[in-house]
C-alpha cells in the first residue's frame, strides 16, 4: 500500500497489476479510507492535529470494467442514423472529474483485462499529455489531483506504448497467503448483511 501511495504520487496513471486475491482492490481501499481519515481530522486537535491534511484532499472514486462495455457506451460514439454523437461512459465520469476544480482527489479506475481494444485511446490520458482525445472532436484535460488506476491480472498483451506511460505497482497473491481470507470469513457469517441480503459466504 505505501508503494503504491509513493507511485501515485509521482505518476498520474498507475497499474496495479496481480492475480485475483492478491489484494489490488483491497490496497486502493484502504489507501482511499486513510487519505479520508487523515483529511477530516481537527488540525487543531493536540494529539492527532499533526496529521492532518488538507480538508479537500477527501478521495472520490469511480469504478468500472472496460470489457463488460461496447466501445461506443465506454468512450462514446456517433449514431448510425443521425450521426449524432452519444457520451460514453469514460467520457462523463472523465469530464465530471476534470471539471472539479478543487483540491479533492479524482480516482479513475478501469478494474478489468488491458487489451489494445480500449486501452489505446487512453495513451494520451497515461503519457505527459494528460488529455482524452474523443472522436468527437472534444479533449478533456486532466485536473490536477486527478489520477487513473488500472487493476489487470496481467499485462501480457499490452503494448511496450502502454506499459511505459504507467507506474507499475506488482502484486503476489503466494505472500498473501490464506490467513486475511479467515477473519473476513467469519465477519461475514457473524455479522450479516442488512435487510436479510445474502453475505459473500454462505453455506449450501
Amino acid at each position: 500500500c505505501i508503494q503504491f501511495y509513493e507511485c501515485q504520487i509521482v505518476r498520474h496513471s498507475v497499474m496495479l497489476v496481480g492475480a485475483a486475491f492478491s489484494g489490488k482492490t483491497i490496497a486502493y481501499n484502504t489507501l482511499g479510507q486513510a487519505l479520508d481519515e487523515l483529511a477530516q481530522i481537527d488540525p487543531s486537535d493536540p494529539e492527532v492535529g499533526h496529521l492532518s491534511m488538507h480538508p479537500g484532499e477527501r478521495v472520490h472514486v469511480a469504478r468500472l470494467n472496460p470489457k463488460s462495455i461496447p466501445p461506443d457506451d465506454l468512450y462514446g460514439g456517433f449514431d448510425e442514423v443521425s450521426h449524432e454523437w452519444s457520451d460514453g461512459i469514460v467520457a462523463v465520469l472523465f469530464r465530471e472529474f476534470a471539471r472539479n476544480g478543487t483540491d479533492e482527489r479524482k480516482w479513475l479506475i478501469f478494474d478489468g483485462p488491458v487489451d489494445p481494444v480500449w486501452i489505446e485511446n487512453m495513451n494520451t490520458v497515461m503519457d505527459d499529455n494528460k488529455k482524452l482525445c474523443l472522436n468527437s472532436g472534444e479533449i478533456i484535460v486532466m485536473s490536477p489531483n486527478m489520477r487513473t488506476f488500472f487493476e489487470p491480472m496481467d499485462v501480457a498483451v499490452a503494448s511496450p506504448a502502454t506499459i511505459s506511460r504507467n507506474g507499475m505497482v506488482f502484486y503476489e497473491p503466494n505472500l498473501m497467503g490464506f490467513g486475511h481470507l479467515i477473519p473476513y470469513h467469519i465477519h461475514a457469517e457473524s455479522f450479516p448483511a442488512p435487510d436479510g441480503e445474502d453475505t459473500f459466504f454462505k453455506e449450501d
